[in-house]
C-alpha cells in the first residue's frame, strides 16, 4: 500500500513524499512584478514539501493582471527568483514555476492594454487592481497568428525559470485562465482552428505545452487543468469528452505529471455538482497523476490506495502550516489559515505561521 509519505517518480524529479505544496496566488512581489526577499523565506519554510508548485508567475505583462504578483519575463524577475530557488534548494527541496496568462481576467489598469481571450468575453464580476476593485472588460479575441507569439511567451517563461533555479514548470490551463478560455465551450465561440470541436479547443493547450517540453524537456514540464465545473464565468457542458482528450494528449506529450483541482459540492473555493472527472481522465493519462481541492489525510490515503491518485496536492493547509508533511504524519492539528492576509503585502499571515516546534516551545 502506498501512503503519502514515500517517494514517488515525477517526471525528471523524484519527490521524497507525495504531499505536494499547491500554487496558490499571495501578492508579495513588487508594483513592477519583481520577488521579492521575503519570499525566499516564505518558500523554504515549507521545503518539506514532496515538491514546491509554486505561486502563478506571469509569462508577459500582458498576461499579469494581478496587483503584486510575479513575473518571468525580465532578467531582473530572473534574478530575483535565483534566491527564492536556492532557499528552497538549501533546505533539501525542489520547485517548479507555475506559468501564467490570464486572458480576460488581466484588466487595463494592470497591463496597460484591453485583455485578450478566445473570444469577445467579459469575465463576471470585478478585477483586482492597485486602485481597487474595478468590472471587468470585454476581452479582445486573439487573432490565430497572435497565438505563436503566447506559445513563445510561455517558452521564454520556461527557459527563464530554469535559468532562476527551478526544477521545472507547471502550465496553468486552469481555473479560467487564458488556456481554459480556450478550451471550453461556454467562453470559446471562435469558428476558426481554434474553436468548435474539442481538437481544435485543445490546439492552443497542444501547441504551448509541446513548445515548452521541447524547450526544457517533457519531464520537466506539467500541467494543471480544473475539468468539473465552473470558475470565473469560464465553464463547459460537456466536460468528460474534453477532459478525456487533453488527458489522452498529455499523456502522448510524456508529461512529467498532470495536476486536477477539482471542486466538490462543499469546495470551500469553488462548490459544484458537476462529477469529478479525474476516475474518466485517469484511463488516459498514464503518467503520475496529482489531485488537488479539499484534502485531508483521510481522504487522501483513500485515493493512493484506490490508484486514482500518485499524489495530493494541499492548498490553504500549507499556506498555514509550514510543517505540513510532519503536521499529517503526526496526525497533529493545522493552524487555520487567515483570509483577511491572503493577498497582503508583508510578513503577516505569510512567514509568521507557527511550526509545531513554535507551538511547544511557548505551550
Amino acid at each position: 500500500m502506498r501512503t503519502l509519505f514515500e517517494p514517488v517518480a515525477l517526471g525528471a524529479l523524484t519527490a521524497p513524499n507525495r504531499v505536494i505544496m499547491a500554487p496558490m496566488t499571495r501578492g508579495r512581489a513588487t508594483r513592477d512584478h519583481i520577488p521579492t526577499a521575503i519570499m525566499a523565506g516564505y518558500y523554504a519554510q515549507r521545503a518539506s514539501a514532496g515538491l514546491i508548485i509554486s505561486e502563478a508567475i506571469g509569462i508577459s505583462r500582458q498576461g499579469l493582471g494581478w496587483p503584486y504578483a510575479p513575473g518571468l519575463w525580465s532578467d531582473e524577475q530572473v534574478e530575483a527568483w535565483t534566491p527564492v530557488t536556492r532557499a528552497v534548494h538549501d533546505r533539501g527541496g525542489r520547485i517548479v514555476a507555475q506559468l501564467w496568462h490570464m486572458g480576460r481576467m488581466a484588466h487595463s489598469a494592470l497591463t496597460g492594454e484591453q485583455p485578450v481571450s478566445s473570444s469577445a468575453t467579459t469575465t463576471p464580476g470585478d478585477a483586482h487592481t492597485y486602485d481597487g476593485r474595478k468590472p471587468y472588460e470585454v476581452a479582445r479575441p486573439l487573432a490565430a497568428e497572435e497565438l505563436l507569439d503566447i506559445a513563445g511567451d510561455y517558452v521564454s517563461a520556461a527557459r527563464n525559470a530554469i535559468a532562476a533555479g527551478f526544477d521545472g514548470v507547471q502550465i496553468h490551463p486552469a481555473n479560467g485562465q487564458l488556456i481554459d478560455q480556450f478550451l471550453r465551450n461556454n467562453s470559446n465561440l471562435r469558428s476558426d482552428d481554434y474553436g468548435g470541436s474539442i481538437k481544435n479547443r485543445l490546439r492552443l493547450l497542444k501547441l504551448v505545452t509541446r513548445a515548452v517540453a521541447s524547450a526544457i524537456g517533457a519531464g520537466r514540464t506539467s500541467v494543471r487543468l480544473s475539468p468539473n465545473g465552473e470558475t470565473y464565468g469560464v465553464d463547459d457542458s460537456d466536460p468528460t469528452p474534453l477532459f478525456t482528450a487533453a488527458a489522452d494528449l498529455l499523456n502522448t506529450i510524456g508529461i512529467a505529471f498532470l495536476e486536477l483541482k477539482e471542486a466538490s459540492p462543499a469546495g470551500t473555493f469553488v462548490s459544484t455538482e458537476v462529477p469529478r472527472q479525474s476516475p474518466m481522465m485517469r484511463k488516459y493519462f498514464k503518467g503520475p497523476l496529482v489531485l488537488n481541492s479539499d484534502y485531508d489525510l483521510a481522504r487522501a490515503q483513500a485515493d493512493l490506495d484506490s490508484g486514482l491518485a500518485d499524489a495530493i496536492s494541499f492548498g490553504r493547509p500549507f499556506l498555514a502550516n509550514p510543517d505540513l508533511v510532519r503536521r499529517l504524519q503526526d496526525r497533529a492539528p493545522l493552524n487555520p489559515a487567515e483570509e483577511s492576509t491572503l493577498y497582503s503585502q508583508g510578513a503577516e499571515g505569510y512567514t509568521d505561521y507557527p511550526t509545531l516546534p513554535d507551538i511547544r516551545a511557548v505551550a
